[in-house]
């Protein structure tokens, strides 16, 4: 006799999957036998503290071992391929659809995986200086970073914004698709496997309207990536902060082609350029 087992569908936070504290739940693309963590402020303070503790860890990585833990979750999205295909159909996918918006994922997320270990060529520099010096510039990560992503694609959408900010050594807390929140959370059940460090990425699902404006006013977020266009609601309350905001605005075509997604643009505005002197020896 076989059992049917629902799934339930909670955050990721702290390398953990908890359920909201606030016990609510919301039922996405028309699943109304689905239920969904529906995160609330507290939640968002959780993820944020805890990505703060896991920053440390994951900024503290080379840049090497980054890309190998970066390029272990395209393994573990490729072995879970028949998983992350159901999720995308819950969604709302095709099957074609779905298999397609998984294998941009992959490939996406192993561009970025060899991104790692040569942002610090791309971005950072040997200066000419006057004097007796060598002068370096070199990057260091901003810190911890909100990412609100779009609805459609859930799965590429999410991870088009996240892989950017951990390729520059920051932590971060996404806000996942409101619209089909699935692939987003079993995405942290790929990083819980994937050697990624508790913290380093937290996941949570709700509604965008309620959490969004939370993420921009709180003071310790860092920085905030936002999908679709610029919203001066969200630009307004991160500036009380001076938080750094970028907003992604792309179209429904440019989502779907992981060459308008793969960037260094998306990486420079979360790191932070420093310039070091040093004698030379005489």
């Amino acid at each position: 006799m076989s059992v049917s087992v629902r799934k339930t569908y909670k955050l990721y936070v702290g390398g953990k999957f908890p359920r909201s504290e606030s016990g609510r739940v919301f039922q996405p693309a028309g699943n109304e036998a689905v239920n969904v963590a529906r995160g609330s402020r507290k939640d968002l303070r959780d993820a944020i503290g805890a990505a703060r503790k896991g920053l440390a860890t994951w900024s503290g990585s080379a840049a090497y071992l980054r890309g190998q833990i970066l390029y272990r979750i395209a393994e573990m999205l490729a072995s879970r391929r028949d998983g992350m295909v159901q999720e995308l159909r819950l969604g709302g996918l095709t099957p074609a659809a779905a298999q397609k918006e998984l294998d941009n994922a992959i490939a996406l997320t192993i561009w970025y995986a060899g991104l790692c270990d040569k942002a610090l060529s791309l971005l950072g520099s040997q200066n000419a200086v006057q004097g007796p010096f060598f002068n370096f510039s070199t990057i260091e990560p901003t810190g911890v970073i909100g990412v609100i992503a779009p609805d459609k694609p859930a799965l590429v959408g999410t991870l088009a914004l996240l892989l950017p900010l951990l390729v520059g050594g920051n932590s971060v807390v996404a806000l996942v698709s409101s619209h089909a929140p699935f692939a987003g959370l079993a995405l942290g059940e790929v990083l819980a496997a994937s050697d990624v460090p508790a913290g380093a990425v937290n996941l949570l699902s709700g509604h965008r309207d309620e959490l969004a404006k939370e993420f921009a006013k709180h003071r310790d977020i860092d920085g905030l990536l936002v999908s679709g266009p610029p919203d001066a609601e969200l630009t307004e309350a991160a500036a009380d902060n001076v938080k750094r905001v970028r907003f992604c605005n792309l179209s429904s075509a440019a989502w779907s082609k992981v060459e308008r997604l793969r960037s260094l643009s998306w990486v420079e505005p979360f790191v932070e350029t420093k310039t070091l002197w040093h004698p030379v020896a005489p």
